[in-house]
């Protein structure tokens, strides 16, 4: 069954907060500064697959997403919903 994401912004413009109607982790919460950190998380390693997104972070049920600000977020956010919605298959 497919994962459903409601997209909201937050305070920083190059940021946005994905929250999913399941668990985006078990436990805690995990901050992914690069792709390198992000090797542990199925999730998260596809989000750094993204062009522009340089941080990812979980928590609970939901998964802020971070951009560098000259990437706009018409490429970023059908392509974070994609990622996110095949992590959570």
């Amino acid at each position: 069954m497919p994962v459903n994401i409601q997209v909201s912004s937050t305070p920083n413009e190059n940021a946005l907060k994905f929250t999913l109607d399941k668990p985006a982790l078990e436990s805690g919460h995990k901050t992914y500064p690069n792709a390198e950190a992000a090797a542990e998380s199925p999730v998260a390693t596809a989000l750094f697959g993204i062009d522009g997104v340089v941080s990812v972070f979980l928590m609970a049920d939901f998964i802020t997403v971070t951009k560098r600000p000259d990437v706009g977020w018409d490429v970023i956010q059908p392509a974070a919903e994609g990622a996110i919605q095949k992590a959570y298959e």
